[in-house]
């Protein structure tokens, strides 16, 4: 899920940008795909792209029919939490005041050093709470990655199942394991939180001394 997440943040944010700069065509894309991931449950998305690599490699002549599923997943959930995480980003960057973005221009800063020195830093600590709720949702659909051939802790627990025939207890016990992982996501998340808005302006002066 971790990988995901990453990959997903990272293309979340370019998917986010036609929309909010209004980029002709772009942005028209932008919207479909958005429109497409967040409209069609996972389960299905899971299906789509486990067999469409196959198809889409064999047409440029590599065999990837014997992939590990587990490669499927990561892609699936990649894609589908951008489109979570580019509309988190846009209203973030929305919610920035647009006055900031002007006093930048006025002393002499490009769009690029306005974006990721003034309006980025805000707007992710702004989307902050949305992001928490995206991974603690995201930590709960791994378990439908069991579907297309993952052994996650679903996986396993329907291996149990099977061997055991005590469907009750593993069904029991793998709903304590995702709360107990949800509610310390959820500790996580508040402290770092707090600490986020505490120290807000030093945070602020890393990432534009890393932007330099």
């Amino acid at each position: 899920m971790g990988v995901s997440l990453i990959c997903g943040f990272i293309w979340g944010i370019i998917v986010a940008l036609p929309k909010v700069y209004k980029i002709p065509v772009l942005q028209q894309l932008s919207s479909i795909y958005i429109s497409f991931f967040r409209g069609t449950p996972i389960m299905v998305q899971l299906f789509v792209v486990f067999y469409a690599i196959p198809a889409l490699t064999a047409a440029v002549g590599i065999d990837t029919s014997k992939m590990d599923p587990l490669y499927a997943a990561i892609a699936t959930y990649a894609l589908s939490s951008a489109a979570s995480i580019a509309e988190i980003i846009r209203a973030g960057i929305n919610s920035v005041d647009k006055g900031q973005a002007e006093a930048a221009y006025s002393i002499g800063l490009t769009g690029r050093q306005t974006f990721f020195r003034i309006v980025l830093p805000q707007a992710l600590v702004q989307a902050a709470p949305n992001f928490w709720s995206l991974i603690i949702g995201f930590l709960k659909d791994t378990s439908l990655a069991f579907s297309i051939g993952v052994m996650d802790m679903s996986g396993r627990g329907q291996t149990l199942i099977t061997s055991s025939n005590h469907s009750l207890e593993v069904y029991i016990s793998l709903a304590i394991i995702y709360y107990l992982t949800a509610i310390v996501l959820e500790k996580i998340f508040a402290f770092v939180e707090k600490h986020i808005k505490r120290n807000e302006t030093r945070l602020l002066t890393i990432f534009d001394m890393n932007i330099q």
